[in-house]
């Protein structure tokens, strides 16, 4: 007779298991917050000195930085393979997102529902497939990309230099995320060219000065984790 013992199931570090569960809460926020544009302050006066607009920026872009410096942290901590792996995860919790909004908006709402508060609901969920669309593509192919540019950074620094490969990868992964999503999205529909510069503009300054802090933090409070076993 063969043993039928049960095999234990691989144990997952704990920085791994919280990493995971914050990335898929980032992956399903980012859409949302990007309907909104935020202004950036003493940096929105950048671009008219570049000869464009005040610098803006939509708030999506504060989950994807956060969802960077998560598969980023994860690469440090545990290697390459790990955070693609986290990455093409993500994928999971995106897809489902979108497809539940899908059936949300096809349904027929309540009839005491607030006329104003259902326009706004659909104005905040609903989306074209070219969004849909560019926004998969752009997080998939950009988010993978930085992690790795971020593993190569490493492989020739080795732990050295955690602030430059975190601003590097970010900014370069960022203008791509740009190209593909805005490209997909809204090419055709109206010019695109002072949009994709702004954003990749914007999106760069924010990676060099957001990205390095938080990455610093991430891997630490990881190691915390791993090694106390909190």
């Amino acid at each position: 007779m063969t043993d039928k013992t049960a095999m234990p199931a691989p144990a997952i570090s704990r920085s791994l298991f919280a990493f995971a569960i914050f990335y898929g809460g980032m992956v399903c926020i980012a859409g949302v917050l990007g309907n909104k544009q935020v202004a950036l302050g003493p940096l929105s006066a950048i671009g008219p000195l570049l000869g464009l607009g005040p610098l803006a920026v939509e708030a999506g872009i504060f989950a994807f930085l956060m969802l960077v410096v998560t598969s980023s942290s994860v690469a440090e901590l545990h290697g390459r393979e790990a955070a693609n792996k986290l990455v093409l995860i993500g994928f999971v919790p995106l897809i489902v997102s979108l497809l539940l909004s899908v059936a949300v908006l096809s349904l027929p709402a309540a009839h005491d529902m607030d006329p104003a508060r259902l326009t706004a609901f659909e104005t905040i969920m609903g989306g074209t497939p070219r969004i849909w669309l560019g926004g998969i593509l752009a997080y998939g192919i950009s988010t993978l990309l930085n992690v790795s540019i971020f593993s190569r950074l490493k492989g020739q620094e080795g732990a050295k230099l955690l602030w430059l490969r975190s601003a590097v990868a970010s900014a370069l992964s960022q203008i791509v995320d740009t190209l593909i999503f805005i490209s997909i999205a809204f090419y055709g529909v109206f010019p695109i060219g002072e949009l994709l510069l702004g954003q990749m503009l914007a999106k760069v300054v924010l990676s060099i000065i957001l990205v390095p802090p938080l990455i610093y933090g991430f891997v630490a409070l990881g190691r915390k984790l791993d090694e106390q076993g909190i």
